[in-house]
């Protein structure tokens, strides 16, 4: 059952007007699907409900309507406009294409969206200077407009002074299980190569000290609870480093957060990971950001930011001025809605036990509800001095993970499933409605985002800064306007001084000369 009637929602901080719309009847027939890429990694065909259930083809420039019709629906920024737009004439199955007006610039996209394209919208004119991204919800028939951001390097858009935990950051849980494993360990379509290219920005890593007894050695193997992440090697955490090294030092203006845990079997401890991450990665000079307390995006960039899910040695408590090292994240609640890390630097949903298909609406419901409780802060722009400073604007870390490793119905990529798609439909048609709130999302830590090329999930996410940085344009422009207002204030108080001096000058020099 979709929607009577179009709705737009404009979550750019740009206004647009919908100039024309054109109807296209449904292909006789839908392209061929390439089952084997659909059966990779022994099961597949996630549908998101952005998209279409089944492929489309592209509307063709020289194909014809069956029906258009030219029109001026405004939509402000971070409104919402229910039309009287039918969605169909005559079958769901038809197409539509929506030509937007923005500054001068048209942009056109299709909906519903062809699954071997992206969702960003096309612009008219060769010198367009707006990028737009749309997604389409079917059965809402509602389409949400984001401004679009260059996913590989999108940090760039925002300014220095804003606190790392106000902004909306998409990551995923056990990010490098991407390779050939049984589907209960894999949690990945893509590696973390290509995760961070498409905006990911959060990484949740497993590791295994190899040697913890040996102060020479620094092997940490990548881990799933006890199991290994590869079925056709081992995998180990310094590549990994180096890859987001690499990746750094091509983007500067990007940060990755790194949650670190030890798991995996053996004798170890959380002391011996973290000698052996202080002495052989976060060392002094090394991209690591090992301070406790949460940095701005201008003291995170091009750093490496330790989320430490382990406890440390004495020593390392007295780094920093006695106030520790790396942002706390022991106490970590397990299989929590919404718990406080202890430190107060972290509010966790990290629901995970969906025994039944069933459950997985309560997952759901738990996602949604910690991205209402991100959405409605408003945290301050600026450097703040320590762990007690900021605790009172700490992540919000919200997984959409889930399974149970006994049941084929609630392995990580059948949740996904579920949970992915219903995760955006939340973010574009419902999310953010505090007035005075930035509407971010936190961290969204997800599984199996960028499978065949889907990154509507990461691109909503991204998309959700566009009120946090349109608040610090305004910061800056009120900034300049009292600067200015001061200054003007400064010049007339010192011109007034100055003419008065002048007046008392000349009338202290006439009553000289009167008297001679």
């Amino acid at each position: 059952m979709v929607a009577e009637h179009l709705t737009i929602r404009n979550l750019s901080s740009t206004s647009i007007t919908l100039k024309r719309i054109e109807r296209f009847r449904a292909p006789e027939k839908a392209r061929d699907i390439d089952i084997g890429a659909l059966a990779k990694n022994f099961t597949r065909l996630v549908t998101n409900v952005t998209r279409a259930e089944a492929p489309v083809t592209s509307i063709e420039d020289n194909t014809k309507p069956f029906e258009h019709k030219d029109i001026d629906i405004h939509v402000e920024p971070f409104k919402t406009v229910r039309t009287d737009l039918r969605s169909f004439i005559n079958s769901d199955k038809e197409r539509i294409r929506w030509v937007f007006e923005s500054k001068g610039e048209r942009h056109q996209i299709q909906t519903p969206v062809p699954t071997t394209e992206t969702a960003s919208m096309k612009p008219l004119s060769n010198d367009a200077k707006l990028r737009f991204t749309g997604i389409f919800s079917p059965a809402g028939s509602h389409l949400a407009v984001f401004s679009s951001a260059n996913l590989n390097a999108w940090m760039r858009e925002l300014k220095d002074d804003a606190l790392l935990s106000s902004l909306s950051i998409p990551g995923t849980h056990n990010s490098p299980t991407c390779h050939v494993a049984p589907p209960s360990v894999r949690c990945q379509a893509v590696g973390p190569r290509e995760q961070l290219r498409n905006g990911v920005r959060f990484f949740d890593i497993r590791v295994q000290p190899k040697f913890p007894e040996d102060k020479s050695k620094d092997e940490l193997a990548l881990v799933h609870s006890t199991f290994p992440i590869s079925l056709t090697g081992e995998k180990l955490f310094r590549d990994l480093e180096r890859e987001v090294n690499d990746f750094l030092e091509r983007n500067p203006s990007e940060t990755l957060i790194i949650s670190l845990k030890r798991e995996g079997p053996g004798n170890h401890t959380d002391q011996q990971l973290s000698r052996i991450i202080r002495d052989h990665y976060a060392r002094d000079g090394s991209r690591w950001y090992t301070d406790p307390k949460i940095p701005t995006l201008g003291e995170a960039r091009g750093k490496i930011i330790l989320v430490r899910r382990f406890d440390m040695l004495e020593e390392l408590k007295d780094i920093h001025g006695g106030r520790g090292w790396g942002i706390n994240a022991t106490g970590w609640a397990d299989n929590c809605d919404n718990a406080a890390c202890p430190s107060g630097q972290l509010v966790v949903q990290d629901f995970y036990e969906v025994l039944e298909a069933q459950n997985i609406d309560k997952k759901v419901q738990y996602v949604t509800a910690h991205c209402k409780r991100a959405g409605e802060t408003c945290y301050p722009f600026g450097v703040l001095p320590g762990p007690k400073a900021t605790r009172a604007h700490p992540f919000y870390i919200n997984f959409l993970s889930a399974s149970n490793f006994f049941k084929l119905g609630t392995w990580p990529e059948k949740i996904a499933e579920k949970v992915n798609p219903a995760t955006v439909d939340y973010l574009c048609r419902r999310h953010g409605e505090k007035e005075g709130a930035d509407w971010g999302t936190g961290i969204l830590v997800t599984d199996w985002v960028g499978l065949d090329g889907d990154w509507d999930l990461v691109r909503a996410i991204v998309g959700l800064n566009a009120k946090l940085m349109t608040r610090q344009r305004n910061n800056v422009k009120d900034h300049k306007e009292n600067k200015d207002h001061k200054e003007n204030k400064d010049h007339k108080e010192n011109k007034d001084h100055k003419e008065n001096k002048d007046h008392k000058e000349d009338k202290g020099h006439k009553e000289n000369h009167e008297r001679t």
